[in-house]
């Protein structure tokens, strides 16, 4: 299975997202901002967290317009996988392949710390490793996580199912405790817990390593 990690000025977890993606078994080519293809052959496009050109204008909102984000849109609307981890979420919703926005937190703050993020759905290639209900313990890290959609919006993602997290305890005021949410295909996942974070015992937990591991099982078997 390929993965390609994009790269942006002031991405943070690239490297990060790289290690996990690696140790789930993945072949994986870090991809920078400027090119305008993605490898031959790549099955998931990983976005990951940071701060994609400083935050400038509107989280995410100058990545978007990068020449790979033209690429990462055709990889998913051509039915390819996407992940996009916080700001990589960001990123995700102001590409249009997500629906919603983040805004800044509740409180104004920058919050990182460790959260509880309750499985919503294990009906996705990112989630099946868990059972819908289990509590996992995965950090966050920031300054606009806080996830808001009009009504129908809301609607429509419950009614089919594509909330794939909620927070135990929201952290920035997202609307219906939303942490993260799936594509219409289930095929795109963009959560602003980082799970890339939570692989290695020696970093504290390892309630990560089934999302990149299921992902990673599933699209072999493809």
């Amino acid at each position: 299975m390929r993965a390609a990690v994009l790269v942006f000025p002031g991405s943070n977890c690239d490297r990060d997202m790289a290690v996990a993606l690696k140790a789930a078994g993945a072949e994986v080519e870090m991809v920078w901002h400027k090119d305008a293809d993605l490898p031959l052959g790549v099955d998931v496009v990983a976005v990951p967290g940071g701060f994609s050109f400083g935050d400038y204008l509107r989280c995410g909102a100058i990545a978007a317009q990068s020449p790979i984000c033209k690429a990462l849109v055709a990889h998913v609307e051509r039915g390819g996988y996407a992940l996009g981890v916080c700001n990589g979420f960001q990123v995700l919703t102001e590409t249009g392949l997500l629906p919603g926005a983040l805004m800044r937190n509740a409180g104004l703050k920058f919050v990182c710390k460790t959260i509880g993020l309750e499985v919503a759905t294990s009906s996705s290639a990112f989630t099946e490793g868990y059972s819908a209900g289990d509590v996992l313990s995965i950090p966050v890290a920031h300054h606009d996580g806080n996830y808001v959609a009009d009504d129908a919006t809301l609607a429509k993602l419950r009614d089919q199912d594509r909330v794939a997290f909620h927070y135990t305890e929201n952290p920035n005021g997202s609307t219906a405790d939303i942490a993260g949410i799936l594509s219409e295909n289930r095929r795109v996942l963009g959560m602003m817990p980082h799970p890339e974070r939570a692989v290695d015992a020696a970093h504290g937990g390892t309630d990560g390593q089934a999302l990149f591991r299921t992902l990673v099982g599933q699209l072999e078997n493809v």
